[in-house]
């Protein structure tokens, strides 16, 4: 077998991070006929915990480990957690886009269990106090660089997927990407103060959705130059299908249910089967397979949690989807003072939307024209009746009628002026729900037209003076 480097994530200061999962993964290997030796496993120890540290200085500093390896091999597998998932997807592009500052190693398979792809809603919390006063405690930073890049909308993030989306498949080439997460929070490390360790449709740190390289990117736009500026059309691109696994009863971290440190025997066979696809038919079918075991985990969405001597708390995991809204005009100037509302039905109203559709909503600290929307896939396509497991009898959630189509309205705050932007609204044809997807990520870029008035820019045969501090705006610019 090749060479196999783990990498693990944010802010981890030693290696027992990794848990049991190097030598159960040895193991089964052995078990199965996969030779794996211990010459052939490497832990990585990477500093995520200082201020001054970039994802940048990650990627050189990971090609500069790499190349000291001394691979007697042309190539190498990675297992990676969290933060290194992103991280070896940067220095993969950063190979691609400069072939002759990094080393020309190959990566086949890229094994990323509970990747932070598109960010965490927890990195605004860890750039704040608390996470400041926690580290202060640890003797650390906060890792105040790398935290920018996780926060969701980061444009270091955006960056990274939009490109993913838009290009190449990697198993055109024999590189296999795969991502595979935990199903829910471990319940036993939440934390009362900060109510996203327990959010459903997460692993208790990176939300489901945010780990699926299975995304969207989706402009909305006006259709051509001259077009009704009121209405917006919606354009889509799929990214190049990825393999994507969800781990029944497995967390982002933690001794009892961590997807790595606890290595449940459902993630070691799981990251087995990853390291046997050989070609591009045996990693189609491995697709196949994730999405059939998916849909199996989807169908059984209920975790009754015990609570003492109360009823038990209900669970309904439910697909979400998070949708990433970049707000900005045609000259890619951020609009700020612009609302995104969502609307139901035909003719569109914002009342009509399903009940408990947004499960939250937040926005990137450094660009806050970018807003993420944590939603409710299943109510907004409509779901079944969700009945109790120990009595079928009872409902726990009744049907959920869908309320397609969607669209989207866009209010700027400042309509009138020399310089200015007009509400606008999907197109009647389309249909927002179209761009999101059960577990996935869609980034929507919104494009309102800017309104130019001739007055910004006059020319005059008066030679009188003449104070025009206070002009008339004058007709729009065609």
């Amino acid at each position: 077998m090749t060479t196999l480097v783990f990498v693990h994530g944010w802010s981890v200061t030693n290696t027992s991070t990794y848990g049991a999962l190097p030598a159960r993964l040895q193991q089964q290997a052995a078990a199965q006929g996969m030779g794996l030796r211990i010459a052939d496993l490497w832990l990585s120890k990477y500093v995520s915990f200082d201020d001054a540290v970039t994802m940048a200085d990650l990627v050189r500093a990971f090609d500069h480990a790499l190349r000291d390896l001394h691979l007697t091999g042309p190539s190498f597998a990675c297992i990676t957690h969290s933060t290194g998932g992103p991280l070896v997807r940067e220095w993969l592009r950063a190979q691609r886009d400069r072939p002759g500052a990094y080393s020309t190693i190959k990566l086949t398979h890229l094994v990323m269990l509970a990747p932070a792809n598109f960010g965490s809603a927890l990195a605004q919390l860890g750039k704040g106090l608390l996470g400041r006063l926690r580290s202060w405690f640890d003797g650390v930073e906060p890792g105040q660089r790398i935290l920018d890049w996780l926060e969701l909308g980061s444009r270091e993030s955006l960056s990274l997927n939009v490109d993913h989306i838009h290009g190449p498949d990697p198993a055109a080439r024999g590189q296999f990407l795969f991502a595979l997460a935990g199903d829910r929070p471990d319940r036993s490390m939440y934390d009362h103060i900060n109510s996203y360790t327990g959010e459903d449709g997460s692993d208790g740190v990176v939300r489901i959705a945010a780990t699926n390289l299975n995304a969207t990117h989706a402009v909305l736009s006006l259709n051509q130059a001259g077009a009704n500026s009121d209405v917006l059309a919606l354009n889509l691109t799929r990214a190049p299908r990825t393999a994507f696994k969800l781990v029944p009863g497995a967390s982002h971290s933690g001794e009892a249910q961590g997807i790595m440190t606890a290595a449940p025997a459902a993630t070691v066979d799981a990251v087995l089967r990853c390291l046997r696809v050989a070609d591009r038919e045996s990693y189609a079918a491995l697709c196949d397979a994730f999405d059939a075991e998916n849909a199996q985990r989807d169908a059984d969405k209920v975790e009754l949690e015990p609570v003492g001597p109360f009823p038990p708390r209900v669970h309904i995991h439910d697909p979400r989807s998070l949708l990433i809204v970049r707000l900005s005009d045609e000259a890619g100037e951020p609009l700020l003072d612009t609302r995104f509302l969502f609307a139901a039905g035909s003719p569109p109203n914002p009342d009509w939307m399903p009940h408990g559709f947004m499960q939250d909503r937040q926005a990137n600290s450094r660009t806050p024209n970018v807003i993420s929307f944590f939603l409710n896939h299943a109510l907004l396509a409509g779901d079944a009746r969700v009945a109790d497991p120990t009595n079928s009898r009872r409902t726990l959630r009744p049907v959920a009628d869908g309320r397609r189509p969607y669209a989207a309205r866009i209010q700027p705050t400042i309509l009138a002026g020399l310089v200015h932007h007009a509400p606008a609204a999907t197109d009647p044809a389309d249909d927002l729900f179209a761009a999101l997807g059960p577990h996935q990520t869609t980034v929507l870029d919104v494009v309102l037209p800017r309104k130019v008035h001739e007055g910004v820019f006059r020319l005059t045969q008066n030679f009188a003076p003449e104070d025009f501090r206070r002009t008339d705006p004058g007709p729009l610019i065609g």
